[in-house]
């Protein structure tokens, strides 16, 4: 049986399609559909429930010196109420998540984990611990809401002050207050445009979500569900755990060395990566230029040489053609190569592009 977030009886209020996902029932989209979900969130601003990730407090004297063994990015120059994104190794190189960690103080920072890996990652914590540190899972005590596109701060500025929104991207104000409601706003989102995650009490979501999209009407505010938030990161390029990277596949591998400090006196998985040396594969994009869409888990050829896999593939309604991601034999191919996508048995020509597909422009 799928668990609840705070907001089901809203997206069923609301018409949403619901679907298993993360062991959580959510919409997967209205009856606006992924496509007008998709646009608004591009040219106006749309609202996203993700109460079903997860969110782990780490504190005592010795959190920071846990988080630096635990996560492949250097946490030693975080300050209060900022975020830093990091892949989390096994001790082969593997990922076992990725994640986000906000610091509240020298000694709290707050962990915010796929949904998917929640139950996982928090063991892997625990049994990684050491010194004067806890962690607890406190994912049941908060719910997610993600305010995202270009309108995205200007609704939010009509239910707070200044003083609640972040300035920069990648930070946090801890006791911020969103139409009356006490919560954490975070400038951070997964679909490549502006915008914010507010982190409330549970009971206080559905408050929340209908304050917003009042004041969201005029700017063209709706609600939107997993089909869109998949096309969106897709467009942007972000990977997603399960797909462009796994407990096989390195952050390297995976396009993500600007958060593996290799200089960084040591982490788990650390060994192995230098021992590895050079990664032997590499993420890259994929533009349709064939007839098809292109899925996850097909094969991906160049002059009949097979070099590897597609991690993840959709039609994108902005860009208006499909694209894909694939992991590849490193140094096969590069840009505007064209190669061949097996598709159910039919050869499907792709061009490869660079990294993200879509960039907002600032």
């Amino acid at each position: 049986m799928e668990l609840k977030t705070p907001l089901y009886e809203e997206h069923v209020k609301a018409g949403g399609k619901m679907v298993p996902f993360a062991g959580y029932s959510l919409p997967v989209q209205y009856p606006t559909g992924v496509i007008k979900e998709h646009m608004a969130v591009r040219t106006q601003a749309g609202l996203f429930d993700v109460s079903h990730m997860g969110e782990i407090l780490c504190t005592g004297e010795d959190a920071k010196a846990n988080l630096q063994m635990l996560l492949t990015n250097d946490y030693t120059k975080i300050k209060d109420g900022q975020a830093k994104y990091s892949p989390m190794c096994n001790e082969h190189g593997g990922t076992v998540d990725d994640l986000i960690v906000y610091r509240k103080s020298e000694e709290e920072y707050l962990i915010v984990v796929n949904a998917a890996n929640k139950e996982k990652d928090y063991r892997w914590m625990l049994d990684h611990q050491f010194g004067n540190v806890t962690f607890t899972d406190v994912s049941d005590q908060y719910a997610q809401l993600a305010l995202q596109g270009p309108k995205a701060l200007e609704i939010l500025r009509k239910l707070t002050d200044e003083k609640s929104i972040p300035e920069k991207y990648y930070h946090a104000v801890f006791d911020g207050e969103v139409a009356g409601i006490p919560c954490i706003v975070s400038k951070t989102g997964y679909t490549g445009e502006d915008g914010v995650e507010l982190y409330l009490a549970a009971e206080y979501a559905p408050q929340m979500w209908n304050a917003l999209l009042e004041a969201g009407k005029e700017e063209g505010l709706i609600p939107c569900g997993l089909g869109a938030r998949d096309t969106l990161r897709m467009e942007a390029a972000m990977p997603l755990y399960g797909h462009e990277m796994n407990e096989e596949v390195t952050p390297l591998e995976a396009g993500l060395q600007f958060a593996v400090k290799m200089a960084k006196e040591d982490f788990i998985g650390k060994k192995a990566l230098e021992e590895a040396g050079e990664p032997k594969r590499e993420r890259i994009g994929l533009k349709v230029t064939g007839r098809g869409i292109i899925r996850e888990e097909q094969k991906v050829s160049l002059e009949g040489n097979e070099i590897g896999t597609t991690t993840s593939g959709t039609h994108c309604p902005y860009l208006g053609y499909p694209i894909a991601m694939a992991l590849v034999k490193a140094g096969t191919v590069k840009t505007g190569d064209k190669v061949e996508v097996d598709v159910r048995g039919r050869s499907v020509e792709a061009e490869v592009v660079d990294l993200p597909f879509y960039k907002r422009q600032k």
